[in-house]
């Protein structure tokens, strides 16, 4: 399919604030320098972070984007949650519009990825309606500032293919002329009480700071963890290590009790950087 040439917002006014001052507001105050002190990762190669309304998890992204240095370009990898499109879809131009202006695709890194992964499909549809992928760009509109990016959602579950993406996605990278930083978008469990989530969640991050691609599929299918990102995870991580990745921290864990109290049935947000 054509990629049209300006994506428009999908989730403006329901995952995050539709007007430019009340959003830039908000993204602003999650992005605000901590009493702690907050080092930035120079060595970053690449992250996990939360997609839920900002309400609930905006608080958990923006602690990861306010430690991560300005990137020219950036390869956002997001879960494909409305089944929409080819099954690894990427764009590979035209620009996406959220509230507060355009960001540009990354053509040139686009087509290397094409080029390095035969898995990797050019498809606008996957994107029309996905909220995953589009949450984390006003944080890097406000973090960066001036950027481009290659979006690609993920709508498969299997390891080989998220593996074979990895290394595609490493073989591009190692080629480009400029550091590009990868994001992988991802909520964790799912719906079971507080008390569950965070304890399944546990698992499934320990594999993340370890840089274990294989041992988070094995640890999600073993104990049953809802986390929808996993495929943006692993193909994040495999890339990662390719590019010589040493260690992984986790920035910030939360669950949406934390906002709304209801501890019965929650979502967890994890926040981890990569270098």
């Amino acid at each position: 399919m054509q990629a049209p040439a300006v994506r428009h917002p999908a989730v403006a006014g329901r995952f995050y604030p539709a007007k430019p001052q009340v959003l830039t507001r908000q993204v602003d105050e999650f992005l605000a320098p901590q009493p702690e002190a907050t080092e930035m990762v120079e060595a970053a190669l690449g992250c996990v972070v939360p997609h839920a309304g900002y309400i609930y998890s905006g608080h958990v992204a923006g602690a990861v984007y306010r430690k991560l240095p300005a990137r020219p370009s950036y390869i956002i990898l997001c879960p494909n949650h409305t089944g929409r499109g080819a099954p690894i879809a990427i764009m590979s131009q035209g620009e996406w519009l959220t509230p507060l202006g355009t960001v540009g695709i990354d053509s040139g890194l686009a087509q290397a990825i094409r080029q390095a992964c035969h898995v990797v499909m050019e498809d606008a549809d996957a994107h029309a309606e996905e909220h995953a992928l589009e949450v984390q760009l006003p944080f890097l509109q406000r973090q960066v500032g001036t950027f481009s990016f290659v979006p690609i959602a993920i709508g498969v579950g299997g390891y080989a293919t998220l593996e074979t993406l990895g290394h595609g996605l490493a073989q591009a990278l190692k080629r480009a002329e400029k550091p590009v930083l990868i994001v992988a978008s991802s909520d964790m469990n799912h719906y079971e009480p507080d008390g569950i989530t965070r304890v399944k969640d546990r698992k499934a991050i320990d594999q993340m700071l370890s840089l274990d691609a294989q041992g988070l599929y094995d640890v999600i299918r073993k104990e049953d963890i809802s986390m929808c990102g996993y495929g943006p995870a692993i193909a994040m991580l495999t890339a990662s290590k390719d590019l010589g990745a040493q260690r992984a921290e986790l920035v910030k864990y939360a669950t949406s009790a934390d906002t709304s109290g209801d501890r019965s049935a929650v979502v967890g947000y994890a926040g981890i950087i990569v270098s």
